[in-house]
């Protein structure tokens, strides 16, 4: 009874191995895409914190943010703490980018326009890399959680992966108070 139990459960293992093995690898592939988007991204905050840096000395609270979310992503290691890094970039430059709207000499910069049309293109760069990898994810999640492969999946090791969602506080409207004015904007 042991050895049928057995042979069962290694022929049913070997039916779906190499196809999760296979999606699993397409994950890797696609978050390598988003990856080297993110370090794009990640390479041109300090050109854009610089050139608004000039114009808005005194929001040293949004340059700290957007310094340590950019410090994170660069010092995190595993694929959920990029994630989470991510998220926290995208949403302190947000709050950057809300910023400039109360600085119109900075809104008119030649560079800081150059900057943000670079950064336009590196976020939808991100949004579509974002897009294959969670496709990736959602075929390789349905596989290894379909039956019967879900009862064999986790002990070879093939457990669901994380989505790349953005957060609700990254899809909230950054908050900026005007400077001297004492009103806030959104």
């Amino acid at each position: 009874m042991r050895a049928m139990v057995l042979i069962l459960a290694v022929g049913l293992a070997g039916c779906g191995y190499n196809d999760m093995v296979t999606l699993r690898e397409d994950i890797d592939s696609a978050w390598g895409q988003v990856d080297k988007e993110l370090q794009r991204r990640s390479d041109l905050v300090p050109n854009l914190m610089s050139v608004t840096r000039g114009y808005a000395t005194h929001e040293q609270q949004v340059f700290q943010a957007v310094a340590d979310a950019r410090a994170r992503l660069l010092a995190s290691e595993s694929r959920t703490d990029r994630i989470d890094a991510a998220t926290a970039m995208s949403s302190a430059l947000g709050r950057l980018l809300a910023l400039a709207e109360s600085y119109p000499t900075l809104k008119a910069d030649a560079q800081f326009q150059r900057l943000l049309k670079e950064l336009a293109d590196i976020e939808d760069r991100i949004a579509v890399e974002r897009t294959r990898y969670n496709d990736a994810v959602r075929a390789y999640n349905s596989f290894v959680q379909g039956f019967p492969r879900m009862i064999y999946a986790s002990a070879l090791g093939f457990t669901p992966q994380r989505y790349f969602e953005a957060s609700a506080a990254a899809r909230a409207t950054p908050r900026v108070d005007l400077p001297g004015t004492g009103t806030a904007i959104r």
